[in-house]
């Protein structure tokens, strides 16, 4: 066989996608990349982001259309930017630093080329009359030499002080409690963890784009773009450098056939069933695997024309949902592991799916719209119709009365089964609204004289934390750098637990709406959650790990 080359190969996996209904403007970037830069580096993307983020995919086409140079201007232009910051600034943003780079490439090599013209001027312009003379005149350019580098040094430093003026301003600001009247200093109020405090899981050989605790014993799942998925078995015993010394037992849930990964088959979503014996894992292939609770692959379903990027099981267990970029949802009967129905409203991929009850559940997708299902029906039971860009998450409160979902149109919206339009439309957040959480409080719940809240968690590198009862803001959670991926509350509703692309993880107290602590990682984190108990946390990382630390106050 004849060997290809990487450009067909990505013209073959654009094909492929595409005529599967992959058509969505973030994939074709992808491809768009490839051409410029022979490969987009992924490894800061999660597969859903790929999907969910269409204005961070738009960025390079879009600037792209607003260079005016050639294709070789265009191709350096690319490669004087990092994948962190296209998908997290603006393309307004991404022009300054081309222009910037630019401008600090030319003049690096103005100052190389001054320099030899300068040296070779000296050489000639060296006056006869004697080694002193001769030596003199070197001193002085080299005095001319310091002043000028004394006169730089100097105004790097006052542009560094501007610089460091302006972001504490800009702390400030971001830190004010919605609602209070003085800003809080995130950076001194927290504890910071050490990392000989927690246990670091190795073994994934790509990105970790989800992780579950089971709800029964102490396994953990994670889910990679290396084409597996692992059952971790975490010891009650302490984490950190105790626990290294006897590494947690493994198990490996292989989605291919061979020897070498296959990059289709990236894992993008898992869920436990509630006994936790079972995990279901959702593929890039549009495959879902059904594993046992010691690794062994129990079912495959096939169905779905497209990746699946999103899966859940009901409460009872006797159907699993799954969601896909075919644009469709299909209920799965887990007795017979058959397509129990299959619901195709959507126009455009299906980004998440959540159950109402045991025979209903709402789908949201890049078409801007919601969807409630019932089992059973051919048509949905209600339409909901209000964000002006595509529908990353939505989740049901914990009652089934309230759907919340949120969008890249910068808003979470809080829907009734009672009414039409939203309830609420909160608008605070300045930038796309990645997922949304709901606290385990509230009538119906093990927290029942708690008030119930929603979490919302941004790329403005924000959480916000909604008062659902009266419809406003009552905390904005201002300590990450950058985008916001994930963010969890701990089963008794007390803290927060969030992850951010600037790899930290932050734990935060609902009541006064300040960090407690803080773990530093070397890596984006795409997803945190608590063991059953809150006793636990673990965070997976675009740096191929999973870590775990306790939790106690």
């Amino acid at each position: 066989m004849g060997a290809i080359t990487s450009a067909e190969l990505n013209f073959i996996v654009f094909r492929y996608l595409q005529e599967s209904g992959f058509v969505h403007a973030a994939f074709t970037l992808g491809y768009e990349a490839g051409i410029h830069k022979g490969g987009i580096d992924g490894s800061l993307v999660p597969p859903g982001a790929l999907i969910t983020i269409v204005q961070k995919g738009l960025q390079y086409i879009e600037l792209e259309a607003n260079t005016d140079e050639n294709d070789e201007e265009v191709e350096r232009d690319f490669a004087l930017l990092e994948p962190l910051e296209i998908i997290t600034k603006d393309v307004e943003e991404l022009q300054q630093i081309v222009k910037e780079r630019k401008r600090e490439r030319f003049q690096s090599d103005f100052e190389k080329d001054k320099g030899k013209e300068k040296e070779c001027m000296e050489e000639h312009e060296r006056p006869p009359g004697g080694e002193q003379e001769r030596d003199r005149h070197d001193k002085e350019k080299e005095q001319e030499r310091e002043k000028d580098r004394a006169e730089r040094d100097k105004e790097q430093e006052k542009e560094k002080q501007h610089t460091e003026s302006v972001d504490k301003v800009k702390h400030e600001e971001d830190t004010l409690v919605a609602g209070g009247p003085t800003p809080m200093d995130i950076s001194t109020s927290s504890h910071e963890i050490s990392s000989t405090e927690v246990t670091v899981l190795e073994g994934h050989s790509s990105e970790v784009f989800a992780c579950a605790w089971s709800p029964a014993g102490s396994l953990l799942a994670s889910g990679s773009g290396d084409s597996t998925a692992r059952i971790w078995t975490i010891p009650d015993a302490p984490c950190g450098s105790i626990m290294q010394s006897s590494p947690p037992g493994v198990h490996v849930l292989k989605h291919f056939k061979g020897r070498t990964n296959e990059k289709s088959k990236d894992v993008t979503t898992l869920d436990w069933n509630g006994e936790g014996t079972l995990l279901a894992t959702g593929s890039y292939d549009g495959q879902a695997r059904i594993w046992s609770r010691d690794g062994e692959l129990k079912q495959t379903l096939f169905k779905h024309k497209g990746p699946i990027f999103s899966l859940k099981w009901n409460k009872k267990g006797d159907f699993l949902l799954s969601g896909s970029v075919d644009k469709t949802a299909i209920v799965w009967d887990t007795k017979t592991w058959e397509c129990k129905q299959q619901f195709e409203f959507h126009s455009a991929p299906t980004l998440d799916v959540d159950w109402r009850n045991n025979n209903s559940f709402a789908t949201c997708s890049t078409d801007n719209m919601i969807y409630v299902c019932k089992i059973g029906e051919p048509r949905p039971v209600k339409t909901f119709s209000g964000h002006q860009s595509e529908v990353n998450a939505i989740k049901w409160d914990p009652t089934g009365s309230l759907l919340a979902s949120c969008s890249d149109d910068w808003t979470a919206k809080i829907w009734s089964m009672k009414q039409e339009k939203c309830v609420y439309d909160f608008k605070e957040h300045t930038k796309e609204i990645y997922t949304i959480r709901w606290s385990p409080t509230g009538p119906g719940t093990n927290n029942p004289n708690k008030q119930l809240l929603l979490a919302s968690a941004s790329f403005d590198s924000t959480i916000k934390l909604w008062e659902v009862e009266q419809g406003c803001l009552l905390y904005s959670l201002a300590g990450h750098r950058q985008p916001v991926y994930s963010v969890a509350f701990s089963p008794d509703g007390e803290y927060i637990a969030s992850g951010s692309l600037d790899q930290c993880l932050h734990i935060w107290s609902v009541k006064e709406g300040r960090i407690l602590k803080t773990y530093r990682g070397t890596g984006g984190i795409f997803e945190v959650c608590w063991n059953k108990e809150g006793s636990k946390i673990a965070a997976c990382f675009s740096n191929n790990t999973v870590c775990v630390m306790d939790f106690r106050m």
